[in-house]
């Protein structure tokens, strides 16, 4: 029968339909569980043949306006994901951790790991629409799994790497904190002439020496006449010895017959001792520093030494800091839902400790047009931001640096505490960001795996070295990421190795455990037994107060 409002449907089309449907269901259902094994297991050529054009490379980047070269293609595809920002929500099984066994999920970050979301914010709220979220089993819009710790941190550091050098030159009071933009080499001879290294008395030949009453020789005094075979003259510490020297008699080794007029030594004489040669410390033109060492008072204080009025040094990285969050406080005790804001307080001086010129931390809340216009206005190197780096209703770093056309370079690392942070290049000759996580912990791990490194690398600082420590306990590690945890070092009892002990209170949200802490251990997936060695990252200070005895293990 033919209804006036709607066509005639043949008997079983409704059944036909259906299992069409159904068969287009089950289709997509295997293309993505093929697509998702292919990124699991490694993707063949043909699959990255696909996903670069048909040419199985990867597109050139080439240069930017500065002639900068960027990251290797091969580092930044395994750390960036679609430029559009499209496919952001991921499997949140993905995203549990541990911080104990069994895996209990406790490095999820409750304030940056909200679930993603595709309802658009209120008409007039203020907010940017946010992009397209991926839906599961959808193909076209399946997310790369994050990089690695280790990646993300080579990708990072090459990306500091990637400017041209820079040089300036700064006087002496001016130059600690900075690095060596070229090696040091000598000015002149150190010392640049014979002298005393004690005061005493200056001899000529065989004793006992005959001496004039005086004060004898002062320092930063003129060459003296040539001192005779037989004679001795009083000289002071630094002062220059006299031509025919044969050798420095400390007063306290000496005995004056000031009757005679004659000097006696009280122990056996060396020729040459207690005087410092000319060149001993070093030769005109000799390296002294290499290049990317920091300025510290002690090499500020060679410098001096050597002849420098000035310094070769690489200009400090500027970092502007942005705090993003409606829920924190600047002062008082939390209440209402608000809590204190820790990172605020806490990124500018640990900045400044890798070597970085930070301006004052910016509150913006969750206002993604302040955002956009501190982003698109700063000059600074670096720009860090804290929280909204995950995919909730209020977290719009990602919106906005798609907005702005920037570039990612590490989107999401697999790493506990830390997982939503996140690398970005503004423009090609714009300023980078790196987008901390919103927890205190999770921040950290953000500052040492993205932050340092790319500093590092801008400011011309070596990369920190790796070392390995034995850890004396068992630590318990997330089933996929790298876990870093705090601990402390403790040394070795009746013989035994120096050894790193975890600290409580390690979860994403704690301070307590880091603020204990002088390092972080890197554990791999699965965890460690205790007695392992495992690499430490060290932190730029150390405790002054043994506080890590009773509830910090």
């Amino acid at each position: 029968m033919t209804g006036s409002d709607g066509p005639h449907r043949e008997p079983g089309s409704d059944v036909r339909a259906a299992g069409s449907a159904s068969e287009r269901a089950r289709e997509e259902e295997e293309r993505a569980v093929e697509q998702a094994l292919a990124l699991v297991g490694g993707a063949d050529r043909s699959s990255r043949s696909d996903r670069s054009g048909g040419s199985g490379e990867p597109p050139s980047r080439g240069r930017d306006t500065r002639g900068r070269r960027g990251p290797r293609d091969e580092d930044l595809d395994a750390g960036r994901s679609s430029n559009t920002h499209a496919d952001r929500s991921r499997d949140p099984q993905a995203h549990r951790s541990s911080d104990s066994a069994p895996y209990d999920g406790r490095d999820n970050d409750p304030r940056d790991g909200r679930a993603a979301s595709a309802t658009a914010p209120a008409p007039g709220s203020g907010q940017p629409p946010l992009p397209d979220r991926a839906l599961p089993g959808d193909p076209a819009k399946t997310s790369p799994p994050p990089p690695s710790w280790d990646r993300a941190r080579a990708v990072a550091a090459r990306a500091g790497r990637g400017g041209p050098p820079v040089t300036i030159r700064l006087p002496l009071d001016r130059a600690p904190g900075h690095v060596l933009a070229e090696a040091l080499g000598a000015l002149t001879d150190l010392p640049s002439f014979d002298t005393s290294a004690m005061d005493g008395w200056a001899v000529a030949g065989p004793g006992p020496w005959a001496f004039e009453a005086g004060a004898g020789l002062l320092a930063g005094r003129g060459p003296a006449a040539a001192l005779p075979d037989g004679t001795a003259v009083r000289i002071a510490t630094g002062a220059r010895v006299p031509p025919e020297t044969t050798a420095v008699i400390r007063s306290e080794h000496a005995h004056v017959d000031g009757a005679r007029g004659l000097l006696h030594a009280r122990r056996s004489v060396v020729t040459g001792q207690d005087i410092r040669p000319r060149g001993q410390e070093c030769r005109s033109g000799e390296h002294l520093v290499p290049a990317g060492t920091v300025v510290t008072p002690a090499v500020l204080g060679l410098a001096a030494a050597a002849g420098y009025d000035a310094l070769p040094v690489v200009p400090r990285p500027r970092v502007d800091i942005l705090v993003l969050g409606d829920e924190l406080l600047n002062a008082g005790l939390p209440h209402d839902g608000l809590i204190r804001d820790a990172l605020g307080p806490m990124l500018g001086p640990w900045l400044r400790a890798l070597g970085a010129e930070v301006s004052g931390a910016r509150r913006l809340g969750d206002d993604a047009g302040a955002l956009r216009d501190a982003l698109a206005s700063s000059d600074a190197d670096l720009i860090v931001t804290t929280g909204g780096t995950a995919a909730g209703p209020v977290d719009h770093v990602h919106p906005v640096l798609d907005a702005l056309g920037a570039e990612l370079l590490v989107d999401g690392v697999a790493v506990r505490p830390g997982h939503p942070m996140l690398l970005a290049r503004l423009s090609p000759d714009g300023p980078c960001l790196v987008g901390l996580p919103g927890n205190p912990l999770a921040a950290v791990s953000g500052l040492l795996t993205l932050a340092e490194p790319l500093l590092a690398g801008i400011a011309g600082r070596p990369a920190q070295d790796p070392y390995r420590a034995l850890v004396h306990a068992e630590v318990h590690g997330h089933p996929h990421d790298t876990r870093l945890v705090p601990v402390v070092h403790r040394p070795g009892r009746a013989g035994g190795r120096d050894h790193v002990a975890p600290l409580r209170y390690n979860g994403p949200a704690m301070l307590r455990g880091i603020a204990a802490a002088d390092g972080l251990a890197v554990v791999p997936p699965g965890g460690v037994r205790s007695g392992t060695e495992v690499e430490i990252l060290d932190l730029p200070w150390a405790p002054a107060t043994p506080w890590t005895e009773g509830c910090f293990t």
